[in-house]
């Protein structure tokens, strides 16, 4: 559905070229320079993918801890029994529990970014799938969210880890951090999440894998990355 955007979009479209590919570095400037939220906004990579994700071997899923983090203090949630429990408190999760915590779930509380659990916990965090799984919150153990390292996974969603799967078309949209972030440390987080998704080249793909690259703060513009500078 076609809407029209408000002036300060129109002002910042001015000063993208559409046709150009930026290296990474001047769409990272220039993504700062035309951001006008009146908050610390998100800047988000995305990536058009040659995958056809109809194939299981062709559907990317993973999760990356970006060198300087996301900006973003993350609520994390750990479904654990015993002493994976107390390791998971003493990790410094927001919340820890076991059937506790599945039924506060089931009951509607969603009030977290990331949810890990133990491998003996997932028959009963199974029943929160129609809940948690459209959300992107079901535990994974691709994503390093299902282990018995409860403490690394704690840690690592506390320093800034981010997960990233293909959409139905192939897409890849993951976050970088904040406009506030300094332009070299944004590179430096962007750099690593594409060398991520680009060593993750399913085997069968034909031809060119990354067909597009852009990058955008959250009300701003999309500006065009040239794949070769990533």
């Amino acid at each position: 559905m076609a809407h029209k955007r408000g002036k300060n979009y129109q002002d910042a479209v001015k000063n993208v070229d559409a046709d150009k590919l930026y290296t990474i570095e001047d769409a990272i400037d220039l993504v700062k320079k035309i951001d006008f939220a009146k908050f610390d906004a998100t800047i988000e990579l995305a990536m058009k993918l040659n995958v056809d994700t109809k194939q299981a071997d062709q559907q990317l899923r993973g999760a990356v801890v970006l060198p300087n983090g996301t900006g973003k203090d993350q609520t994390v949630i750990v479904f654990a029994k015993g002493d994976k429990a107390k390791d998971a408190q003493a990790a410094g999760a927001d919340f820890v529990g076991d059937d506790d915590l599945v039924a506060k779930i089931q009951d509607g509380w969603l009030d977290f970014d990331v949810a890990i659990a133990t491998p003996d916990m997932m028959a009963q965090v199974g029943r929160l799938g129609r809940v948690l799984g459209p959300k992107g919150l079901m535990p994974n153990p691709k994503t390093g969210t299902v282990t018995m390292d409860v403490t690394k996974a704690v840690n690592d969603s506390k320093a800034g880890k981010v997960t990233y799967r293909t959409d139905r078309d192939g897409n890849v949209a993951v976050p970088v951090g904040k406009v506030s972030f300094d332009a070299d440390k944004l590179v430096e987080n962007l750099k690593t999440i594409a060398n991520v998704v680009i060593s993750a080249r399913p085997a069968a793909v034909k031809g060119t894998y990354v067909q597009h690259v852009s990058i955008a703060s959250t009300f701003g513009p999309s500006v065009n990355v040239d794949v070769a500078t990533l």
